[in-house]
This record gives structure tokens, sequence and C-alpha cells, in this order.
């Protein structure tokens, strides 16, 4: 009997060796020699709109009104005569009145009127014309246009005027204004000196108005009027 279980136990020692059910040893996982690279995939760049490609907007733009528009064409035709420019200045004539010259306050159907056609060649224009009369004596103002232009047009550097004025008078003399009765519906830049020579008090001032008439939107020069301080 002892023997019977001597030979069974030897028998599944045998069957357990056999089968190597004993634990195997831990083997660690090898460590690489060489740092793994990373890879990564460039971004696909952004697609900007062409600056050309968006659409234009056109910036809101406020119309001038009519008293701005007058006192810009004043200015233009200011800088014309100072340069004694006549052929630019025809181009702001009124086409239907012409252009009335006037040495004094008071306008006057007399006045000389010449139409633009006519204004471009004044200045080279040896032709005598009669402007009006002197203020004081009575005298005719017999003048070429190019002498009438330095007593009666630009005889101070109006450009450079201290005082403007639209539609109001700034220069005070014993003539009548009468240019609003005589040109209704008128737009009227005045250019004035207060004076010159502290002596005379003031009385050595000088005016130039400028008259503009509107004709199909467009305002037209229609008067050049001088003014100074009168007897």
């Amino acid at each position: 009997m002892v023997t019977k279980f001597i030979l069974i136990f030897v028998l599944l020692a045998t069957m357990l060796t056999g089968c190597n059910l004993t634990s195997p040893a831990l083997i660690p996982t090898p460590i690489p020699t060489e740092a793994p690279t990373l890879v990564f995939n460039q971004p696909t760049p952004v697609q900007l709109a062409s600056p050309t490609s968006a659409p234009t907007i056109p910036p809101s733009v406020t119309p001038l009104s009519p008293a701005q528009t007058v006192l810009e064409r004043a200015a233009e035709v200011l800088g014309v005569l100072k340069d004694k420019d006549m052929v630019t200045l025809a181009q702001y004539v009124h086409p239907q009145m012409g252009l009335r010259f006037s040495p004094y306050a008071y306008v006057k159907d007399t006045d000389q009127v010449f139409p633009a056609d006519k204004i471009t060649g004044l200045m080279a224009d040896s032709t005598i014309y009669k402007w009006g009369n002197y203020d004081g004596s009575g005298e005719p103002i017999d003048l070429t246009y190019a002498d009438y232009y330095s007593k009666f047009v630009y005889d101070v550097d109006f450009a450079n005027a201290p005082q403007i004025a639209l539609n109001h008078r700034l220069g005070e003399g014993n003539s009548i204004d009468n240019s609003q009765e005589f040109y209704p519906g008128a737009m009227i830049v005045e250019y004035y000196f207060p004076g010159f020579d502290p002596q005379y008090g003031g009385m050595d001032w000088r005016s130039l108005r400028l008259v503009f008439m509107e004709e199909n939107n467009i305002w037209y020069l229609a008067g050049i009027i001088h003014d100074q301080w009168t007897i």
C-alpha cells in the first residue's frame, strides 16, 4: 500500500515538471537606444481674400450747400483775377448776363458788361471804355480794361483780405449798395480790408464783391463790384 502511494506521488511530480507550471521569471521591456522622432504635418495655409476682390464701397459724400459752393467758386475767381488769367475767368462768366463791372457800390444799367467771349482778350485790349464817373469830381472813368483793373478790380491784394462775407455788406460808405436789388436771387461774396493807414481812421477801406447768379444749377459770375469810401 505504501509502495503504491509512493509510486503515485512520483508520477504526479513527473507530470508537473513536464508541464513547466512553475512561475516564469519576469523579463523587463527593453529601452530603445535612440529617441523616437516626432513627425508633424505642415498646416494648410489660410487663403486670404485679395484686397482687389473685395467689393468697393464708395465713401459717403455730402453735397455742398449753395453757400459753400459759391464761396468756393468765389475763391477760385479771386485767384484767377489775381493772376490776370482772362481765359479762365471767361469760363466763370454767366452765359446770358455776361459780366458787369461796377466801380462803386451802386450798380447801374450803364456799367460796362462783357460776354464771356469778349472777356478773354480784355487785358490786351487797347480800347478805352467809359466805366462810369469818378466819385467826387464826376469826371468820366475813361480807361482801358488793364488800367481799370489796376484801379477798380484788383487795386489791393484781395486774395489776402482779412474779412470775407456772404450776402452781407462789410464796407460802409456813402454809396448806396443796391446789389441785392439789381441782382435778385444772387449770392454776393465780399472781400474786405478795413483800412491800411491808421491816420485815416479806416476811411481808406477797400471791398471787392463778386456776384454769382444761378443758371441750370451752376453759379456763374455776373458782376464784379468795387467799393471804397465815397464822398
